[in-house]
């Protein structure tokens, strides 16, 4: 992993990743507010945004503009640079301007965007912890219709805010962090993908560990002990995949909050599967790296 991506947002003394429905409601007019909203194999979430959404919010569709098509790369393959940079000038984000992200699924598409923006060198991006849930149960102030933004200026960086690995260098990872639903994991079910089960040697952290009951993330100390667990700390390489590429976003956005820097696997297993020589583990433990 390169030491450019060795250092957290918070370890760097910024804010950390996530932000409150209080705060963002504090510094509502100072920020760009994208509605990430998002239902795996369902509709788009654009008539819920219609219906109600923080003031201002601008909607992103995920398949759109925060995926290229399904193909080799798996079910959510990274979109390109230009066409991600031209769906965030479209939806208002500037280069200067602090970005929130939020959705209605605890985090786990809003933190894909969070990712993006990130590796393509936005310094500021949060997370509405909670998300829409939240802001409604904490009693903040709906719009309805449509959000027309002004464009922004966004721009892609050439130095990356976050990491990546890539199908041929995914074993030799440190640590490698499977997010899905445990079932999943082990192969036991799988409603999704052509194969059931995990890539060789990877540890199971589905999103659900990184919440507390009311779907809120939990403390630092709390996510810190959650991937110590599992091996994950500062001291080796770390990277997390799930199904299509989406979902892992949500364990890094919890690692990021422990301070444990950490890569994206961005095919994940959907694309992992696209290869039938590539080797496959099943079982609740993790099954045996195939030697390099």
């Amino acid at each position: 992993m390169d030491e450019d991506f060795a250092r957290t947002d918070t370890e760097a003394g910024g804010r950390g990743p996530l932000i409150s429905p209080d705060e963002l409601a504090a510094e509502l007019d100072r920020l760009t507010v994208l509605d990430v909203r998002y239902a795996m194999g369902g509709p788009p979430g654009r008539e819920e945004h219609a219906a109600g959404h923080v003031p201002g919010a601008a909607y992103v569709d995920l398949d759109r503009d925060l995926a290229a098509p399904p193909g080799a790369g798996g079910r959510h393959p990274l979109p390109d640079e230009a066409s991600f940079a031209a769906a965030m000038r479209r939806v208002g984000v500037g280069r200067d301007r602090p970005v929130v992200v939020y959705d209605d699924w605890q985090g786990r598409a809003a933190a894909r965007a969070w990712w993006l923006l990130r590796h393509h060198g936005h310094a500021d991006v949060r997370v509405l912890d909670g998300g829409w849930s939240a802001w409604l149960e904490d009693g903040h102030p709906v719009e309805s219709g449509e959000t027309t933004p002004e464009p922004g200026d966004f721009a892609v960086s050439t130095v990356k805010g976050t990491a990546v690995v890539d199908a041929d260098d995914v074993l030799g990872v440190d640590v490698l962090i499977d997010a899905r639903a445990t079932e999943r994991y082990a192969g036991e079910t799988e409603p999704v993908d052509p194969v059931a089960g995990h890539i060789p040697g990877a540890v199971n952290v589905p999103t659900t560990d990184n919440l507390d009951e009311r779907g809120r993330f939990l403390p630092a100390d709390r996510l810190r002990a959650t991937y110590a667990r599992v091996g994950a700390d500062t001291d080796g390489t770390v990277a997390a995949y799930c199904g299509s590429g989406v979902t892992a976003a949500h364990d890094l956005l919890a690692m990021e909050v422990a301070g444990i820097p950490a890569a994206l696997y961005p095919g994940s297993w959907s694309g992992w599967v696209t290869d039938p020589g590539r080797p496959v583990a099943t079982g609740r433990r993790p099954g045996p790296r195939r030697p390099r």
